[in-house]
């Protein structure tokens, strides 16, 4: 049997010695990679922290302890080891196993996370509760040091240093992110990574031992330690000792003897520690060492090969913005691309090979992301920010007051906008209409396809103010695609001309909005059917035509509160238009869990069948 098979509780780890951890480790890990083969998921990120999953469950005694895990591409060995692996065949799956730390899943998941670098100030604030409720378990957060870039994770820092809190962090350090990190800190981590004295302290000392014929075991073992603690001392890692925290590292992190080991040591320690624990992303799966990046989140996939299942590989919204952005870029040289930490994912890799000058890879930082192309546009250039929509949440205040407050020519590309398959309720992109739409300058744009999406970028350069085009991970389409140009601000297009109700599809929706329409046809119900392009723009001379109709059916991928339907509702009351009845297909108030797109569509009532039958019921009361 498996030493996997025995493990269902940390507990179940106390027993084991150190060859059978590391056997457990090499089962975790070929586990990880057939599981995920199947599902998609995290891939490259979990193999490397397997061996620090294994030593902190060890040393820890988790519920009772805390540990704290910074977004969920690292914590599968964790959840493997919470007594959630026969589980996994259900990983980001309707209904199934979150591929994040949730709290309702198990006892062990400290607090729920999804967006990265919130594990210090978690950890922090748990272990202040601790304190004041007179309480004695501790407190462990495990962040990468591409999340420890963020300014919530150096806040973070500067207040856990001035407290003097008892809490470990451990910094797993693979010198990647999503794709490859950069920055100061980065640079600085990278210079104790690389240092001598961790590179050859080993070699080193073996050599002065080998030379010493007459050492006896005794002293060996102990120089070996003294060695190890020496390390430790001559390590540059001055700036966490300045911020307040006692320095442990480097070590290697897939050494689980020693990672027990300096656990086991630093235990007693008071205040503030940071271990760091240098892992490799993709550990003991070739094809993920190689190209890390790439197996950073991946579909499923063959094992042998490495190579993806379905090689159909459609044509994305994010694949049209990539391209249209080389091309704008080669006849614009004001234009700049900006992105947090996701180069790849946004579709600006092209960009960045093209206009190596011209591109920003800001790390994760979203909220500087957008004060410094803020500033960038009133020097004279056109950034394009490029950030998914649930994280330019993070950027609400820089997008108020350093862009739209001075008018700023910043144009937003909203990815992942709307529904998000498999990543749950962290990751939906359904608030940006709600918190972009009522800030003053800022126009919204969705767009119904890839077509539409490069002429509105096109559009936003030529309108020279705040603008935000939102669209979602999905397929381009091409419905439509000869249709009316984008030249007018705030107006609308007729995709279909009908004579009892109207339905205004925003963005992504047109596709299910044309659906609708034809099956309407055949129950004999003539609708017209209108692409809004603009989500905060009112063509109120359209909406003046429709005054005719009983209905009009928004439709979006957006919450209510907020949203276009809202907003329209708003618009007309205030045009003093006789309007008729106005109905909305939203996101409901709420946040939508994982699953396909379709899947989720179906659970609120937004598949094509769902909403015509509620238009029928509605036409016939």
């Amino acid at each position: 049997m498996r030493y996997l098979d025995k493990i269902n509780c940390p507990a179940d780890l106390k027993g084991l010695r150190i060859p059978q951890m590391n056997a457990l480790a090499g089962e975790m890990r070929d586990f990880l990679v057939q599981s995920v083969s199947k599902t998609g998921g995290h891939l490259a990120s979990n193999l490397g922290v397997v061996d620090i999953a294994i030593a902190l469950h060890y040393c820890l005694n988790s519920p009772v302890d805390k540990i704290v895990w910074d977004v969920g591409h690292q914590c599968y060995p964790h959840k493997i080891l919470t007594g959630r692996r026969d589980r996994f065949d259900t990983l980001r799956q309707f209904g199934g196993l979150s591929g994040f730390i949730k709290s309702s899943e198990s006892e062990h998941d400290a607090f729920d996370v999804g967006h990265s670098s919130t594990s210090l100030s978690v950890a922090h604030g748990m272990a202040v509760a601790r304190d004041l409720l007179g309480q004695n378990h501790r407190v462990a957060a495990v962040i990468g040091d591409g999340a420890i870039t963020s300014g919530l994770a150096l806040e973070a820092m500067n207040n856990i240093g001035r407290s003097n809190s008892d809490l470990l962090v451990v910094l797993n350090d693979n010198n990647m992110s999503i794709s490859e990190n950069v920055g100061a800190l980065s640079s600085y981590l990278g210079g104790i990574r690389t240092s001598p004295s961790y590179i050859g302290a080993k070699q080193g000392v073996q050599s002065f031992l080998d030379s010493v014929p007459t050492i006896g075991k005794v002293t060996e073992s102990f120089l070996v330690k003294t060695k190890t603690r020496l390390k430790y001392l001559m390590q540059a890692g001055v700036l966490f000792e300045e911020l307040g925290f006692k320095y442990y590292g480097p070590i290697d992190g897939h050494n689980l003897a020693q990672i027990i080991e300096v656990l086991q040591n630093i235990g007693q320690v008071k205040g503030p520690v940071l271990l760091h624990v240098v892992t490799k992303k993709g550990k003991g799966y070739a094809p993920a060492e190689r190209e890390s990046h790439k197996f950073h989140g991946v579909e499923p996939f063959h094992v042998k090969t490495g190579k993806p299942i379905n090689t159909d590989k459609k044509t994305t919204f994010t694949d049209v913005f990539g391209k249209k952005m080389v091309e704008i870029g080669e006849r614009d040289e004001r234009v700049v691309a900006i992105t947090a930490a996701m180069p790849t994912g946004t579709g600006l890799s092209g960009f960045a090979k093209e206009f190596p000058k011209r591109f920003f890879d800001v790390a994760i930082a979203e909220s500087h992301a957008v004060t410094f192309a803020a500033a960038m546009a009133k020097s004279g250039l056109r950034p394009v920010v490029a950030i998914y929509s649930t994280f330019l949440q993070r950027a609400y205040d820089q997008i108020i007051h350093d862009v739209c407050l001075q008018n700023l020519p910043v144009i937003f590309a909203l990815d992942r906008a709307g529904v998000v398959p498999g990543d749950g309720e962290t990751h939906q992109g359904i608030f940006d209409i709600s918190y972009l739409s009522h800030m003053p300058n800022m126009t919204v744009l969705a767009p119904r396809n890839g077509a539409e999406l490069s002429e509105m970028l096109d559009f936003a350069l030529g309108l020279g103010t705040p603008v935000a085009i939102r669209y979602s991970k999905e397929v381009d389409s091409n419905v439509y695609s000869d249709t009316l140009a984008l030249t007018e601000l705030g107006k609308w297009e007729i995709l279909e001309q009908g004579a009892e109700l109207a339905i205004l599809a925003l963005g992504s929706m047109v596709d299910k909005g044309q659906e609708v329409v034809e099956i309407l046809k055949e129950h004999g119900i003539s609708a017209t059917l209108i692409n809004p392009r603009f989500a905060n723009r009112f063509d109120i001379e359209m909406l003046a035509s429709l005054s005719d109709y009983k209905h009009i059916f928004t439709m979006e991928e957006n919450v209510l509160s907020g949203g276009f339907g809202q907003g329209l509702a708003s618009a007309l009351a205030c045009s003093g238009i006789i309007t008729p009845k106005i109905h909305h297909f939203t996101i409901t108030n709420d946040f939508p869990p994982q699953g396909t797109r379709q899947e989720i569509f179906g659970l609120l009532g937004l598949d094509a069948e769902s909403i015509v039958r509620r238009i029928q019921e509605i036409c016939n009361e």
